[in-house]
């Protein structure tokens, strides 16, 4: 049973950087494709970003964040990372760390909530216009 644990939100204004991290416990991370989604008030929960476990770790993007927000990951430190620059206004909400472990080489990226079992409580990003 893995846990998720995120960080690094806060406020910030418009055109601004935040880096959001999250820390895996109790998992497999190293075979865990990792995302992140985020929740906007009154709005359902949605895909930003993933990373393969394999693959040499490569990304997927929701269209909105491409050229913004960069994922990362640090196996050694069971740890994925957000960076969001150029920060938006419309990019204010709840961000929650996600896990699934991948079990096998394919060429495709799980985007879904209901593809990931493991969840973060959610880190709250403010941005100000």
């Amino acid at each position: 049973q893995a846990q998720l644990a995120e960080s690094g939100g806060g406020w910030v204004q418009a055109e601004g950087s935040l880096r959001l991290s999250c820390v895996a416990s109790g998992g497999t991370f190293s075979r865990s494709d990792m995302a992140w989604f985020r929740q906007a008030p009154g709005k359902e929960r949605e895909f930003v970003a993933t990373i393969r476990s394999s693959a040499g770790g490569s990304t997927y993007y929701e269209d909105s964040v491409k050229g913004r927000f960069t994922i990362s990951r640090d196996n050694a430190k069971n740890a994925v990372y957000l960076q969001m620059n150029s920060l938006k206004p419309e990019d204010t909400g709840v961000y929650y760390c996600a896990a699934r472990i991948r079990y096998n080489s394919g060429n495709y990226y799980f985007y879904k909530e209901e593809d990931y079992p493991w969840w973060g409580q959610g880190t709250q990003v403010t941005v100000s216009s």
